[in-house]
């Protein structure tokens, strides 16, 4: 691959940042239609039977890659959902950049909670809502705006990967990298997938937890027996596993679990009104854990019940539950292993069940943590370029309490790469959940932001 230089320009920055906003405005209009167009198309990839969603929603993307003028376009299938790879060719001694975004979407949960239509595009108040609106549509129309700001002739080489199956684990992954290794080989990938520190504040993300999803089983009796007749002296199952899972955290919500690893975070501030107002925390709960704000929601571990198999109390009887399941959510810290990590958490559990009850620990959903070091050339151009789009706002190095497990897996796989991570979202995006919406002005920054990069990237 090209090893990136010192860039030189033809003609003043200043000039060439004006014509790229110019160009940029002037095809937001149409890259507009595009991304209303694709989360109009509902391409749930953990539903089975939104299978065929997910296919139109590749092909959709794949039409529009070629609309946009990208010569060699072609949808890839490797045992899993179809992903889209497009690519441009690099002008002689150019670098090439690989832009990464996903079409596939989290479902939408109750749509009695949206405000509007999940898959029907709406604009209030600044912001386009409909789920994956930011995450991750918005992605691929940032590298379609992108593109089109160069008139379909950019500065650098461009391979831009549209994944498939990112909200449901990138499982096809590994063997797309494997088999199509030498074209998405690239000097430096664009990762659009994760978010900025605020409105009118730009972001680089530096990490990413990993993440551990497993499921939890309780087993005291070999069936339900009469509570009234048993009570007292037989335990259930559901009481024993709400022991067990209150074992996971100290008495100040701290992770409980031994062997696995922190690590020191940065010296931002996040204020606590902020947090509570961002995170929708009731007035009177308390926030858990110790130490400051940005180091428990970015390299410290963090544990969560997401769900629960017992009995609906609708149709609860006078029964002794003889199983219960949950569903518990490990983030993983940089610097630790998600599966050593999958491995403490299940000698805790084991360790802690009471009552000699059984505990088993099933189908686990694992992804690595993942730390970027941040400098270097390709770094210093998306920071000049970022402040450049947000009028001089500095951006500033962010952590992510999320997982993007496939950062981890594109590292190794290109280890002489530079991994630019960067995102549409902001903190009131409310990707995954109900109401999930798109800032339309932040929106328009990021993708003069990721124009000017291209620019600045060329030797």
């Amino acid at each position: 691959m090209h090893r990136l230089g010192t860039m030189t320009m033809t003609e003043p920055a200043t000039s060439r940042t004006d014509a790229l906003r110019t160009a940029t405005d002037e095809a937001m209009p149409r890259v507009r239609a595009w991304l209303e167009e694709l989360v109009r198309i509902p391409s749930v990839s953990d539903v089975e039977g939104d299978a065929p969603q997910v296919q139109a929603s590749a092909q959709a993307v794949a039409r529009i890659l070629t609309e946009a003028g990208f010569p060699e376009v072609e949808i890839l299938t490797e045992g899993g959902r179809p992903a889209v790879l497009a690519r441009h060719p690099a002008p002689p001694g150019a670098p090439t950049v690989l832009l990464y975004a996903h079409h596939d979407v989290q479902p939408p949960g109750n749509e009695a909670d949206w405000d509007s239509p999940p898959f029907e595009p709406t604009e209030r108040a600044g912001r386009l809502f409909a789920r994956g609106a930011a995450d991750d549509k918005a992605g691929i129309a940032a590298h379609l705006a992108a593109y089109l700001a160069h008139a379909g002739q950019p500065p650098v080489g461009l391979t831009v990967f549209v994944e498939g199956e990112e909200e449901s684990g990138s499982a096809s992954l590994p063997d797309i990298l494997g088999r199509h290794h030498d074209r998405l080989a690239a000097d430096v990938f664009v990762i659009a997938d994760s978010t900025n520190w605020d409105i009118d504040a730009p972001a680089l993300t530096t990490s990413l937890r990993g993440l551990v999803n497993c499921i939890v089983e309780v087993r005291t009796l070999d069936h339900g027996v009469h509570s009234g007749m048993w009570g007292g002296v037989v335990p259930d199952a559901l009481t024993t596993l709400a022991r067990l899972l209150a074992t996971l955290h100290d008495e100040a919500g701290n992770v409980a679990v031994d062997g696995l690893v922190s690590g020191p975070a940065s010296d931002l501030v996040y204020p606590e009104d902020r947090l509570r107002a961002e995170s929708s925390v009731l007035d009177g709960v308390q926030l858990i854990g110790t130490g400051s704000v940005v180091s428990r929601l970015w390299t410290r571990p963090a544990i969560a019940v997401t769900g629960l198999d017992a009995p609906a109390t609708a149709h609860a009887s006078n029964t002794l539950v003889p199983v219960a399941r949950a569903k518990v959510s490990l983030r993983v810290a940089p610097g630790d292993d998600c599966h050593a990590a999958l491995v403490a958490l299940t000698r805790h559990l084991e360790d802690h069940v009471a009552w000699g009850a059984r505990v088993s620990v099933s189908d686990p959903d694992l992804g690595q943590p993942y730390a970027i070091d941040a400098r270097g050339l390709a770094f210093d151009a998306a920071r000049t370029a970022f402040a450049d789009a947000w009028d001089g706002a500095e951006p500033v190095d962010i952590g992510v309490g999320g997982s993007i497990p496939f950062i981890a897996e594109f590292a190794a796989a290109f280890p002489d790469a530079a991994i630019v991570v960067t995102g549409v979202e902001d903190p009131d995006t409310r990707a995954h959940g109900a109401n999930e919406g798109l800032h339309l002005g932040e929106f328009a920054r990021v993708c003069l932001a990721e124009a000017l990069l291209l620019d600045r990237l060329t030797p």
